[in-house]
């Protein structure tokens, strides 16, 4: 299956098919849009969507990276852990 379908003359979403929400930046982890421009984007006029496209170079610094999780566990001091 392509995606040749959804192929149009026009400004493409930079989708990356990462869809999760930053809860803290509430920006879309994968294309660093907003909830508001990935549900406004198939209007969007090609003038909004080159601001958008403009704009996401810059969001990337809002997304900050977990504390925890496996990474972290991974990471840990083995001398801290109790018997």
């Amino acid at each position: 299956m392509t995606d040749d379908v959804w192929k149009r003359d026009e400004i493409d979403s930079p989708c990356i098919k990462i869809c999760v929400i930053h809860p803290a930046s509430r920006l879309c982890t994968g294309c660093l849009r907003t909830i508001d421009e990935i549900g406004s984007w198939s209007r969007m006029t090609p003038d909004a969507r080159r601001v958008v496209m403009e704009e996401l170079p810059n969001r990337s610094g809002q997304i900050t990276q977990r504390r925890g999780g496996r990474a972290a566990r991974l990471g840990k001091d083995l001398s801290d852990e109790k018997p």
